[in-house]
């Protein structure tokens, strides 16, 4: 479902297929482990292959950004799919997150 690789200064969570509440629990801990370790100064969460998302799976989403704000790592969010931008921006959450459109444009902006 989830995978998540460590770069030189980025760890990278990939979700995969579905993110509701049936693993949302499971994804809020993964993204919290991954922020919490502090391996990185960055958490790009790649969502290239996220197929929907419900309001738990935002919750767990929004954990894990408050969780990085707290412990100054910075958390962004990248190939979101415009099915799934639109909850962001509907819940005015794309004002909130840091979004870029591919991994690429993050590590160009990033650079």
């Amino acid at each position: 479902m989830q995978t998540a690789t460590t770069h030189p200064n980025v760890t990278v969570v990939c979700l995969e297929g579905h993110l509701n509440a049936a693993n949302a629990e499971q994804v809020r801990q993964q993204l919290t482990s991954a922020v919490s370790a502090r391996k990185t100064p960055v958490v790009l969460v790649d969502m290239a292959k996220t197929e929907s998302l419900d309001s738990a799976g935002l919750m767990a989403l929004v954990s894990a950004l408050k969780l990085a704000h707290r412990i100054d790592i910075k958390f962004g969010l990248c190939s979101v799919s415009p099915a799934i931008r639109i909850i962001f921006e509907l819940t005015q959450l794309d004002r909130v997150f840091e979004m870029f459109d591919s991994h690429s444009a993050f590590e160009t902006a990033v650079a």
